[in-house]
């Protein structure tokens, strides 16, 4: 008797700690929704706690997160109880990505600043560490008040490493502010200092991980040196398999989500890249400075996942293809033989030109059309081509994880099919109709206002939110009804669809609504 109660006690005992969620602790670049509510809604797709600082602290736009604060924050939690964090250092050292940009912080403040990792380690020996540190991007943020120099800044970081280019450097430096462009200098050698220093705590072990990732960028620019010293730096300390130097921003933290989840349930999934054009997949897209295909596999790596060019776990379609007439109808049609097929599929829509920064029309006309949307394990079409991948990519390998170990315990199903649904949903609610119909509508209306899209005041901004959520209204009645036509989704209809413009510009968007599965 006493050993049959030994094997029920001991048989509870697992189902509890199955039942106990993975906890990671997360401080995001910034508070925009790509930053902050993306890679907290995937956290729950994969059957996880992501636990944030007070958004209150992340700052807004201009004005600064509030990196002391937080850091007191993170020093006050519980650090034992958490399994891993997902730390973007330039919010840390900085107050966020806009703010790694300007000279307001000193380089030993900023330094000063990364020692509270060092503090999480200590107080948690066993806690993973993922983090992300921004390279340098070329261009300073548009912020009102430099647009007379701002280009010609941008312009100046491109050319001034090129030495057929020294008459058109001079000329440029004479037409920028002699202290905006010294302060410019000052930032660029203080983020250098940061991303070294930040080598250094992986080749201590204080982190696990680390994505040194390209802000916007071109081929050539003075960003390049810097991206060649870290990779050097990598290479000398032979730390390949813990850093990765790569392009992408604003996608990152959902990239280290994805692959702390997978270290966590030890899961190496095989992804195998499907390109709608050979020629698009070897050229370099808009905002980077590597081709296409190599962000792709940069991106699969940093999942924690393995590319392969035959059989695989996942297939990652990624389309290109906007001006190749018929194109999108004939590679929407294979996305949905793949998904009959009974293969994980994941899709990337990407704006190869730079100029809708959106879904593309066909296609996702398209890929309603077939239907195949609820079946998808990732998909997004948002902004630069790094942006998409590194957004569809993580969610359908994450969803990829919690269908092989989480959706058969009753505990997870429920919470990881809502977070799945509502975030495909939400990607073509903000990544096409917000931002490839209702966006351009809302710029039009502005310009005939005669106000600036960019920079509004809270009362036109209330205006803007309105009027987009008045748009948005009939497109999301239309996708619902679309995405649950085919019964096979067990969810209730979403309801409380919910719009804001965080930063009072219309560049992104805030939405929301309520969606329960069972």
């Amino acid at each position: 008797m006493k050993t049959f109660f030994s094997i029920v006690l001991f048989l509870c005992c697992l189902t509890v700690q199955a039942q106990q969620k993975m906890r990671i602790l997360f401080v995001p670049l910034d508070d925009r929704p790509p930053c902050l509510q993306f890679t907290e809604r995937m956290g729950q797709i994969g059957g996880a706690e992501v636990v944030s600082p007070p958004k209150e602290l992340l700052g807004r736009f201009m004005d600064f997160g509030q990196s002391d604060r937080i850091n007191a924050w993170i020093a006050q939690q519980d650090l034992k109880r958490f399994d891993a964090a997902v730390l973007c250092l330039d919010m840390m050292s900085y107050g966020g990505l806009v703010g790694s940009r300007v000279f307001q912080t000193s380089e030993k403040e900023a330094l000063k600043r990364l020692d509270i990792v060092r503090e999480i380690r200590k107080k948690n020996p066993a806690i993973r560490i993922y983090a992300q540190n921004v390279i340098m991007r070329l261009a300073p943020t548009a912020d009102g008040k430099n647009e007379a120099y701002r280009q010609k800044l941008a312009d100046w970081a491109e050319v001034c490493v090129i030495p057929s280019k020294k008459e058109e450097t001079a000329a440029l430096e004479k037409a920028i502010p002699a202290e905006a462009l010294q302060q410019y200098k000052d930032a660029r050698r203080r983020n250098l200092a940061v991303n070294l220093k930040v080598v250094d705590l992986v080749k201590n072990g204080t982190i696990h991980y680390l994505i040194l990732s390209q802000d916007d960028a071109k081929p050539v620019g003075i960003h390049v040196a810097d991206r060649e010293r870290l990779v050097a730096e990598v290479a000398k300390y032979k730390l390949g398999a813990k850093i990765a130097v790569q392009p992408g921003t604003d996608e990152v933290s959902m990239l280290l989500l994805a692959r702390t989840l997978n270290d966590y349930h030890r899961y190496t999934p095989t992804v195998k890249a499907v390109y709608s054009s050979a020629e698009m997949a070897a050229k370099t897209m808009p905002f980077e400075d590597k081709p296409l295909s190599q962000t792709v596999s940069f991106h699969i790596r940093a999942t924690g996942a393995r590319e392969v060019a035959d059989k695989a776990e996942l297939y990652f379609y990624v389309y290109a293809s906007r001006f190749e007439p018929g194109r999108a109808v004939s590679f929407a049609r294979e996305i949905a033989e793949a998904v009959k097929a009974g293969k994980k599929v994941i899709v990337a829509d990407i704006d190869p030109k730079g100029n809708v920064q959106g879904g593309d029309s066909l296609f996702t006309e398209a890929l309603l059309k077939e239907g195949v949307l609820p079946a998808l394990n990732g998909y997004a079409s948002w902004n630069t081509a790094g942006n998409t991948i590194g957004t569809a990519l993580p969610q359908g390998v994450v969803f990829g994880m919690a269908q092989k170990f989480l959706l058969g315990q009753a505990g997870y199903r429920a919470g990881v099919l809502s977070a799945q649904h509502w975030f495909l949903l939400h990607r073509v609610m903000d990544d096409y109709y917000f931002h490839n119909v209702v966006r351009a509508r809302a710029n039009r209306y502005l310009r005939q206002v005669n106000r600036s899209a960019y920079l509004m005041t809270d009362a036109q901004r209330a205006d803007v939110e309105r009027y987009c959520l008045e748009q948005l209204t009939p497109y999301f009645r239309r996708v619902t009804d679309a995405y649950f036509k085919s019964g096979n989704v067990s969810c209730d209809r979403p309801t409380g669809l919910r719009f804001q413009l965080p930063w009072n510009r219309t560049f992104e968007a805030d939405i929301d609504f309520d969606l329960t599965c069972r």
